[in-house]
C-alpha cells in the first residue's frame, strides 16, 4: 500500500504535538526500536505464542521493521503504517483472549525492562486498547456479536 497525498498542515502539527508529547515521556525512535526489538525476541522465545509466529513469519527483519513503523504511527501518529492487520489477525486459528492476554503480558515484561516510567503506562495502555480492538473483530468476524460484552476485554 502507498502513500498518496501530502498531509495537510494540521495533520503535521498535530503530529509534532504528539511526538512531542511522546517525548516528553521518553518515547521517541529508539525507545520504540528498542521495545519491538525485545518484545519480539519474547515472543519468538514464547512456548506459547512463539510457534504461532514461527508459523507465518519466516523473515523476521521485515516483520521488525513494519512493527516499528506501526508503533510510530500509534505513539507519535506518524502515518507511516499503512498495513491492515486485522485480516491477518483473523486468520489465525484459535486466536482469543488467553493468547491475547499472554501477548500483554510479554509486552508488560518487556517495558518493564527497558524502564520508562510515564512511558511505560503509557505504550502499555494503548497495547491493552489495540488487544481490545483484536478482540472485538475478532468476536465480531467469528461469532457475529457486536462487540466485547462486560469482562471480555482487558481492563
Amino acid at each position: 500500500m502507498e502513500k498518496t497525498g501530502t498531509p495537510s498542515p494540521h495533520a503535521l502539527a498535530m503530529r509534532e504535538e504528539k511526538r512531542r508529547q511522546a517525548a516528553e515521556m521518553g518515547i521517541d525512535d529508539g525507545f520504540v526500536s528498542e521495545l519491538v526489538d525485545r518484545f519480539y525476541a519474547r515472543i519468538q522465545a514464547d512456548p506459547v505464542l512463539g510457534p504461532v509466529f514461527a508459523e507465518r513469519i519466516k523473515d523476521w527483519a521485515p516483520h521488525l521493521a513494519q512493527m516499528k513503523r506501526f508503533w510510530r504511527s500509534i505513539l507519535f501518529s506518524s502515518g507511516e503504517y499503512l498495513g491492515r492487520p486485522m485480516p491477518l489477525h483473523l486468520a489465525i486459528p484459535g486466536l482469543d483472549k488467553p493468547m491475547f492476554a499472554r501477548w500483554l503480558d510479554l509486552f508488560a515484561a518487556t517495558l518493564a525492562e527497558i524502564g520508562g516510567g510515564d512511558a511505560a503506562g503509557h505504550v502499555h495502555e494503548r497495547a491493552r486498547m489495540i488487544a481490545n480492538s483484536f478482540l472485538n473483530g475478532i468476536a465480531i468476524h467469528h461469532h457475529g456479536k457486536l462487540g466485547l460484552g462486560p469482562g471480555e476485554g482487558f481492563a
